[in-house]
Order: C-alpha cells, then structure tokens, then sequence
C-alpha cells in the first residue's frame, strides 16, 4: 500500500460541471429550480473556500495542506453559525469535485452516535479504501461535543489505527468537551464570532439578489441581533421578508422576539426612577402586553445599563445582581418574586449612588 505521501488526490478541476455532458445538463437545471425552494442558510451556503466569510487564515491555512497533499484531522470549534459546516464542506468539494457525497461521512448530533456507531459505522467506513479513486476518504463528526465519553475513546483508537485511509474533522461548539486524546491528534481551528461588517457585507448580497426591502434601522437592528452568527441573520431576514412587505426594526425585533430597546429603556427608567408600586405594575402590563418574558428583559437591562453613568461600585452590584437573578430564573424560580427582587435591587442602586455622591 502507498504511504500517505504519495498518494495523489482526486482533482476537483476533472469532474468540474463544465465536463459534464448528458443528464449532467438535466441534474443541473434541476439543481437550479430547487434552489428557490430551499430556506436562504442552505440556498447562499459557500461553495468554495474563497467564498467562507471571514476567517481568512484558516482557508489559506488549509488551502496549503490541500495543495500539499498533506491534509492533517482536523478540529473545527466556535460558536453557532461562524461556518464551521460550510468550510469542511467547501474543502471536501475542492478534493473530491462533484462526487464529494460518496468521499464522505457526515455524522451529526441528531444520529445515534454511542460507542457502538464508533465501532460499527465510522470503523467499517474508514477501514475500505475507495475502489477507483485514490487518496483517501473523510468523516465529519458535526457537534461532537455531544458524543459520550466512551465514544470518545473508542473514537481515539480509530483514528489512530485507520490514518492511512481517512482524514477525521471534528466539529464542535465546546471544545472543552473534547476528550484531550482527541484534541492532541487534530490541528485545532477556533471560529470566532463573525464580524459585524463581513455579516453585513454577506447580507447586502442576499438582500439584493432576494429583493428584500428592509430599512435602514431594520438592517442594523438585524445585524445587532445576529451577535455574529450568520445562520441567525439569514433566517430571520427570511421570516422578516416572508411575514412583512417592508421590514423595519419593529418587525425585526417582533419577528425574534426580542423586547425593543425602547421598551428595555421604558422599564429600566421606571425601576430607577417610580415609586416601587407603579414600576411593578408597568413592567408587569407590559410583559403581558407584548409577550415579553423576564430573562428576555435582563438581557437587554445589561446591555442598557452600559450606557447609564454609574459610579463604579453601583455598576457592579447592578450586574452581579443581573447575573444572580439570571441564574434564579434557569433553576425554575418564580418570575414575579425574581421581578420584585430586581425592583429592590434598583432601588438600593439609586440610594448607593445618592450615598456615594
């Protein structure tokens, strides 16, 4: 058997559309037309490596191995959304062209993934070698963090033994849950929150090809709440779109659910500066009114409170006490005895500052 070195890879540029003739021509037209049916994550997913938005060290990074045959497993972790899925995928197009679905095997999260699919499915594929195309095969492990311990180790011995064969990447969103056995046998890439400008820059290109008509205030509205994650942006401008003629900030913000900023101030000011009683009848009409919920509001009273000038020591007691309310609310506590204790906590904040000046 050849060593890994001279083992040539299938050139993507052989079976590239252009080459093919007959029902080629049908498929692709068929391609064409289900692209309109398809949500917009899936429909403007990058192709190629050059079209991955940002992350341009990691492409170029990877682009090298490719061209040097000496493609390492790899180790894909970020947050949601920052184009793990689509890079892996874009690298297994450029090695293996149009047929890339039959050089891979893609597990996610959703498949039954114990140690027995470790020993059976992912051994069985990466023990054959391809019948006709050289080089060798690759599994993709999505959401991996999510894998048992014991799948895990089996996991390690695998990709020891079959190295000559398949090239393993897993992806992750923790990489703390990554056994170090795993970790210690992958080149490791972190995937970084997209940059507000690059989502920005990704979102002008769907706007115009979708004919989206979307404000001003709307589109900075969207790009605030995307936090970096491309999926999120894209799906909420397809829900924006489908759902509105003319999409604004308040139907962004009503379209994720996301209290309005104008709301947050409403109910930041009130806490600070109405009596106790009337504060707590506001917010509460409020959150009935327009369906908000407690942690909804806490997030955007962080965000809030950065603006006010606060003494520093009122600053911090303020986010302590968001936090630890925060924490009250996802162990299942009471929404409105949490509500009134916030209450107390602005009001001890107001007489903290009083005190202080």
């Amino acid at each position: 058997m050849n060593s890994d070195d001279d083992v040539p890879m299938v050139d993507a540029e052989a079976i590239a559309p252009s080459k093919l003739k007959g029902k080629g021509k049908a498929v692709e037209q068929d391609e064409v037309r289900d692209l309109d049916n398809l949500p917009w994550v899936e429909k403007y997913r990058p192709v190629t490596l050059d079209d991955v938005v940002s992350h341009k060290d990691i492409t170029s990074t990877i682009e090298k191995f490719i061209e040097k045959n000496r493609l390492p497993h790899l180790l894909f972790y970020g947050p949601p959304g920052t184009g793990k899925t689509s890079t892996i995928m874009a690298v297994a197009r450029r090695i293996y062209g149009r047929d890339y679905r039959k050089q891979i095997l893609e597990l996610n999260a959703s498949d039954d993934r114990g140690i027995d699919v470790v020993r059976e499915q992912i051994k069985n594929f990466a023990e054959t070698r391809t019948l006709f195309l050289k080089g060798f095969k690759l599994i993709i492990l999505d959401e991996a963090d999510m894998m048992t311990t014991a799948a895990q180790a089996a996991l390690r011995r695998v990709i020891e033994q079959y190295t000559k064969n398949v090239r393993f990447c897993i992806i992750c969103n923790y990489v703390n849950k990554i056994v170090p056995a795993i970790q210690s046998r992958c080149t490791r890439f972190r995937f970084s929150p997209l940059p507000i400008a690059e989502v920005e820059r990704r979102l002008n290109g769907v706007i115009e090809a979708e004919g989206v008509k979307l404000t001003e205030d709307g589109k900075q509205a969207l790009l605030k709440l995307s936090k970096g994650d491309m999926r999120r942006a894209l799906n909420v401008l397809q829900a924006c779109h489908a759902a509105y003629d003319l999409t604004g900030e308040a139907e962004i913000y009503n379209c994720t659910g996301n209290p309005h900023p104008s709301d947050i101030e409403t109910v930041v000011n009130s806490m600070l500066s109405d009596d106790f009683t009337v504060s707590y009848k506001m917010i509460s009409a409020l959150k009935i009114e327009r369906g908000l919920a407690l942690p909804d509001l806490l997030n955007g009273a962080y965000e809030y409170i950065e603006t006010i000038d606060f003494k520093p020591h009122v600053r911090v007691y303020l986010l302590d006490f968001l936090a630890t309310t925060e924490h009250r609310l996802s162990t299942g506590a009471s929404e409105k005895i949490q509500l009134t204790a916030l209450l107390g906590a602005f009001k001890n904040a107001v007489e903290m500052s009083k005190k202080g000046a």
